[in-house]
């Protein structure tokens, strides 16, 4: 199945923003595809800054902000704005302490800093749509790999040339193959809680792999499993997760049930999560029974510190 550039959508609705919720399936299709455009002409800004001596400080938090994470926020920050003026964003870089509202983008503008500053290819940009708790549409571009993934009402990537989505086609995830699971591993970020989830699995194959890119690849049946036990935030895993969802895997949290978003009150983290190509798998993990692990939460915000649902 191919997607074209558009789909059967009216244009002019979505220029007034006027979004009905639940929104329907071809406006998530509509804006998902818009989404992809938008990241890979982010990824295209981050690639001209890759592999040379990128600038950047370090944060309060210990994690690197360069001046290739600022160029890629403006011009998404640009382009939402010019096109859902209505909808706010929280991103990492600028906008982290606004609250959620009902309908609200996630943006990551560049996933996998440390490996980006080192010359890895594996980073990406992360847009997402959320409403209420849950993705509706999104994009992850990997530009240091070519390649881009989307998602609406159905999942999608595409091959990236001179910055742009080429035809897009439709994914879905594999079966486990008979000599076991390609387990997606950070190559920065282990942690023991991880190793012991992965210890009970028929685990054939590990890979590391930086970014949302994780979650893509199980999406388009190259890998089977990804575990994170160790902190991550909202944007780091909300676009990502609804590519593999959509693509028919799954996102649980140690209850089995699907990792949710919007958690203002302690700072959009997440807690211990799998990603998973094959949800059959779901019982047999182990996922530490626990949220984020925190040290504060938003004056006045206690009540945030359990799911939205």
């Amino acid at each position: 199945m191919r997607f074209g550039a558009d789909s059967r959508v009216d244009k002019a609705r979505l220029a007034r923003q006027d979004f009905p919720m639940p929104l329907d399936p071809r406006m998530r299709d509509s804006i998902a595809t818009t989404l992809t455009d938008i990241a890979c002409e982010a990824g295209d800004i981050l690639r001209r800054h890759h592999g040379g001596d990128c600038a950047h400080v370090i944060k309060p938090d210990g994690t690197p902000s360069s001046v290739a994470d600022i160029a890629s926020e403006k011009l998404i920050f640009d382009a939402l704005r010019q096109r859902y003026p209505t909808i706010p964003i929280v991103s990492e870089e600028s906008t982290h302490d606004l609250p959620p509202a009902d309908l609200f983008f996630l943006v990551d503008p560049l996933d996998g800093t440390r490996d980006f500053l080192a010359g890895n290819p594996d980073y990406s940009v992360n847009i997402c749509l959320i409403e209420g708790n849950r993705p509706v549409a999104s994009a992850v571009a990997g530009p240091g790999i070519g390649r881009v993934w989307g998602a609406g009402a159905t999942a999608f990537e595409a091959v990236i040339h001179r910055g742009r989505p080429t035809t897009r086609n439709a994914i879905q995830v594999r079966k486990v193959p008979e000599d076991g699971l390609v387990a997606l591993v950070s190559r920065r970020h282990g942690d023991t809680e991880t190793e012991a989830c992965l210890a009970g699995l028929p685990i054939g194959q590990r890979r590391g792999v930086a970014s949302a890119l994780k979650f893509c690849l199980i999406a388009s049946g190259e890998a089977d499993i990804y575990v994170r036990c160790g902190p991550t935030m909202e944007w780091d895993t909300a676009a990502g997760d609804h590519v593999l969802t959509t693509a028919g895997g799954c996102v649980i949290v140690s209850s089995g049930r699907e990792i949710t978003y919007g958690h203002y009150g302690i700072f959009y983290r997440n807690g211990p999560f799998a990603a998973l190509g094959d949800p059959s798998y779901t019982g047999r993990l182990g996922l530490p029974d626990r949220g984020p692990s925190l040290n504060t939460v938003r004056q006045g915000s206690a009540a945030q510190t359990t799911p939205r649902v």
